[in-house]
């Protein structure tokens, strides 16, 4: 049905409009209605039916304007995929060939073709000029990208990317709890807590009273940077161990279970400095809240999740259609995800828990092997993105801005370091266990350090060079421990090689036994005379 507007008498406008005014402001957009002007339009002889039809224009034009810039921004996203890919692939093959971890590749391209170098693959935060993104000027050429329209298109582009990295991550924490031992994840968790512990008070504590003590920085700031020493990169580490086909070791194992919980104690310690850097007092009722909710969700989903786990396996072969495995199990990380976000904990936690989950299944191995191309799509954006929000120029110490920031650096780094390999010496019960790699196992900080930096940027506590400070700090300990951990586990593994001789001559102590099933007529007859010769 069609709705005529009429032109009402100008002399009767006023009296009209007034008592509607204050509802048709909500209504008109700002600028359209102003009750004054509109009063005064009206002695003049104008109606409402001019201002509705501004209004209806300007939506009109705005939807107009959003759909010609989808195509323009899913070109974006797409040509954005294309310089991640490259930058892995490239990164990662790389590395593999100088003996190197992959994953360093993956973060070495992302620097490459991020801030600090090609400026391919930026972000707003990082540079809030469109035009400072050789990805927007490609669209400018070849898209029809209009200037104007630039800024919206980029940090819609950026959007998706981040949102893209965030399900890589979740994908990433799912595969690694697919992969690991939940039994042996329970039997190591005493030696896990307390490594977890260990590295978060030692770093903290160091990091904390050194800034203050020795270089003068203020509370506040000094007890936000020593937060950020907290955190380890479960992700980064993670893939590293599997690469390394350690993710099942007793040092892994440990690695993974205190990474989890050092990812727990890190939330909880962001929460507590981010409240005391708004409001200058802790709030116990949160960190509580924090606790609990941690506790309760880790524990919870993993008991109820065995209990519930026959009945998914039931339901999986009861479905016929394609990717009824795969589905299914997403569906159950992506519920157990959004769980840990909408409790305040990170959804990472969730996406591992389903993964230590569906590996007490019979559909382990099946589901293991479906995952990998998911795997292989979205990580090595988590991956590249990371390495692309890096920026090295804060490493200048021609800038005098950054000299500062420098020494504080060089005390983080310490710091870092010596308060990560430290936690490994927190390993109790395990005689002949590698406490080193377990140390430096922990010591990358990623990501979650990149979070501490950006919500201090946020909130104004951490001024410039202690900002580039931290930053460096994340930097090289992201960098620097994959490669160490590369190189502790080989030197652990040239210690366990026994010498040969050592190994024909304890071999030769032992009676070799040979099973009647695999053996010969003649080797199965002579098994005990074979047995006698060998003790003699």
């Amino acid at each position: 049905m069609r709705f005529a507007l009429i032109p009402y008498p100008y002399k009767l406008m006023p009296l009209i409009l007034t008592p509607l005014s204050p509802y048709l402001s909500t209504l008109l957009p700002p600028g359209l209605f102003w009750p004054g002007s509109l009063l005064a339009d009206a002695a003049s002889g104008d109606t409402v039916t001019t201002a509705i039809t501004e209004a209806a224009a300007n939506v009109a034009s705005e939807a107009a304007s959003d759909a010609e810039l989808g195509p323009i921004i899913l070109a974006g996203v797409l040509v954005s995929l294309i310089v991640v890919y490259v930058a892995s692939k490239m990164g990662g093959e790389l590395c593999a060939r100088i003996n190197l971890p992959p994953v360093l590749g993956e973060l070495v391209g992302g620097v490459v073709v991020g801030i600090s170098a090609l400026h391919l693959l930026v972000f707003p935060e990082s540079v809030g000029d469109p035009s400072a993104s050789l990805i927007m000027q490609l669209l400018e050429r070849t898209a029809g990208l209009e200037p104007a329209s630039a800024l919206s298109v980029f940090e819609s582009q950026s959007e998706v990317i981040g949102l893209l990295a965030e399900l890589g991550v979740i994908i990433l924490l799912f595969e690694i709890g697919l992969e690991s031992d939940l039994k042996e994840l329970i039997r190591v968790g005493p030696q896990a807590a307390a490594v977890a512990v260990v590295g978060v008070v030692t770093p903290f504590a160091l990091g904390t009273v050194g800034l203050i003590a020795l270089l003068g920085v203020p509370t506040i700031p000094a007890v936000f940077a020593g937060a950020a020493l907290t955190a380890t990169s479960i992700g980064i580490t993670a893939k590293v161990l599997a690469e390394l086909r350690r993710l099942s070791s007793r040092e892994g194992q440990i690695i993974i279970g205190a990474a989890v919980l050092d990812d727990v104690l890190g939330i909880i310690v962001l929460a507590v400095v981010a409240s005391l850097a708004k409001t200058g007092e802790i709030e116990i009722l949160n960190v509580v809240t924090l606790i609990g909710s941690a506790a309760g969700f880790l524990i919870g989903s993993i008991f109820l999740g065995r209990l519930l786990s026959p009945y998914f396996v039931s339901l999986v072969d009861q479905l016929k259609t394609r990717g009824q495995l795969l589905l299914t199990s997403l569906i159950f990380t992506f519920a157990l995800a959004y769980l840990g976000d909408i409790l305040h904990l990170e959804a990472i936690l969730g996406a591992f828990a389903a993964g230590l989950i569906l590996a007490e299944t019979e559909k382990r191995e099946e589901l293991e092997e479906q995952i990998i191309p998911i795997a292989d799509m979205l990580v090595p954006i988590f991956f590249v993105t990371v390495g692309a929000k890096t920026d090295l120029s804060v490493l200048n110490p021609l800038v005098p801005e950054n000299r500062e920031g420098l020494i504080i650096a060089a005390f983080l780094i310490v710091v870092a370091f010596v308060g990560k390999v430290v936690s490994g010496l927190a390993v109790f019960g395990q005689p002949n266990i590698n406490r080193l790699a377990i140390g430096i196992g922990m010591v990358p900080r990623g990501e979650v350090g990149l979070v501490f930096v950006g919500v201090g940027s946020a909130s104004g506590v951490l001024s410039k060079p202690l900002e580039a400070a931290v930053i460096v700090m994340v930097i090289l300990t992201t960098f620097l421990a994959p490669a160490l951990l590369r190189v502790v586990f080989k030197d652990d593994d040239d210690e366990a090689e026994p010498p040969a001789v050592s190994s024909l001559s304890s071999s030769a102590e032992q009676p070799v036994s040979i099973d009647a099933e695999d053996a010969g007529p003649s080797e199965a007859a002579d098994r005990e005379g074979v047995e006698i010769t060998s003790q003699e």
